[in-house]
């Protein structure tokens, strides 16, 4: 009999198919077909390198096995097969082949964007990878529309893309958009990941179209790509992608929102859905969304005209002229006493979207928020992350 191993895997049905991790495998074990990213078991040496960079929490998974999954196996997976019937000094075994240095990644990785992300309870199951890379859908560009002033050091547009057969998409899920070419390799393009800015029943409702928020990069393969679309041109797509970043269908959840930049799509989405379903009746959302000035915030104008009673908005700029700079997480300091409130309240959910670097700042300002309260932070935003309370995507 082998000796049982704890195996690294990758859940299937949260898996975004960013490819960050295979990217970051600096032995070459996360590999990719049409339908799954995996980890192969034969070349994974557990140096964890994958873990923090994951958007989503798929990639930290484990099973404890005496015969290791191969890579075709979890090619054909919808979805992580259960544990097996292992005795527990065999599983014990196993678990030593993480050692400590090991467990401190993971401690890291879990301390923000990450972790293992669950859905809130009362959200609508999503659809998951529908549309693969053998496999794309074929959408046709409605309209290209441009977010920000000409003269915005900013180029940040809004996709609209118009689908002739089922493609459900919930708002807080993503989508791949397939650039055309080639790699350096002579391997086609790998599909860059959207989140989707409209709601489920459309960016019109029930005219099969949903619209993409995406800012131009000066060597950005596919956005400059995604960016010079014109009405009537077609773009391969993949999708949908994520399973937990979701909002819940309870219309008296309260909604916390945190963005930078183009991290307002999904945000955008939710609020959206909440006007077309349950408007004034809903227990409310909050957003603190930053810029660097508000000619390069997307949707800056059509955000003020939500009603307050259904959406709560800072705007908050650091690049106002002879003003002192100010970031989202000096804003949750200002509001305190409102946000320690709402971190108080079980019906709260948080969601944080937008650049990696404004964690390190939010998870602080919410350090000093609970402390205020007298709770400690890290232990509340562990319980909300595991009752599917607590989200980050950050890129």
């Amino acid at each position: 009999m082998n000796k049982p191993i704890k195996q690294h895997l990758i859940d299937p049905e949260i898996c975004i198919r960013c490819y960050t991790c295979e990217m970051t495998c600096p032995v070459e074990a996360i590999v990719h077909d049409a339908n799954n990213v995996v980890v192969d078991a034969d070349k994974c040496d557990y140096c964890m390198a994958c873990i923090p960079v994951c958007p989503t929490g798929s990639i930290d998974e484990w099973r404890v096995v005496t015969d290791p999954y191969s890579v075709d196996d979890q090619y054909g997976w919808d979805e992580l097969p259960a544990q097996e019937d292992i005795t527990q000094s065999e599983a014990a075994g196993g678990m030593e082949a993480l050692d400590d240095a090991m467990a401190t990644l993971l401690a890291e990785a879990h301390s923000g964007a990450g972790g293992k992300a669950v859905a809130p309870a009362t959200a609508s199951k999503p659809t998951i990878n529908m549309y693969n890379l053998a496999n794309p859908i074929v959408a046709t560009v409605q309209g290209n529309y441009r977010l920000t002033e000409d003269g915005a050091d900013s180029d940040i547009r809004h996709i609209i893309l118009k689908f002739d057969t089922k493609f459900p998409v919930l708002e807080g899920q993503s989508i791949g958009i397939l650039p055309p070419g080639q790699d350096d390799a002579g391997n086609p393009h790998l599909p860059r990941l959207y989140s989707v800015s409209s709601p489920r029943d459309g960016e019109r409702p029930n005219f099969g179209n949903v619209s993409l928020t995406v800012k131009r990069e000066e060597n950005g393969l596919c956005s400059n790509y995604v960016c010079d679309l014109k009405a009537g041109d077609t773009v391969n797509v993949t999708g949908p992608f994520g399973a937990t970043f979701l909002m819940p269908d309870d219309p008296q959840a309260r909604l916390l929102m945190i963005c930078t930049g183009t991290g307002s799509a999904p945000m955008r989405a939710f609020t959206m859905r909440r006007q077309r379903t349950v408007g004034a009746k809903s227990g409310g959302m909050t957003m603190f969304f930053g810029a660097r000035t508000p000619d390069t915030l997307p949707y800056f104008g059509p955000l003020n005209k939500v009603p307050e009673s259904l959406l709560k908005t800072h705007m908050v700029f650091s690049r106002l002229p002879d003003q002192p700079r100010e970031y989202v997480q000096d804003r949750l300091a200002a509001q305190e006493d409102a946000v320690a409130e709402m971190l108080s309240d079980p019906n709260t959910h948080i969601y944080i979207c937008g650049l990696r670097g404004m964690e390190e700042g939010v998870e602080k300002a919410f350090t000093n928020i609970a402390e205020s309260i007298g709770t400690q932070w890290v232990a509340l935003r562990d319980t909300m992350r595991e009752e599917g309370r607590y989200h980050v995507e950050t890129y």
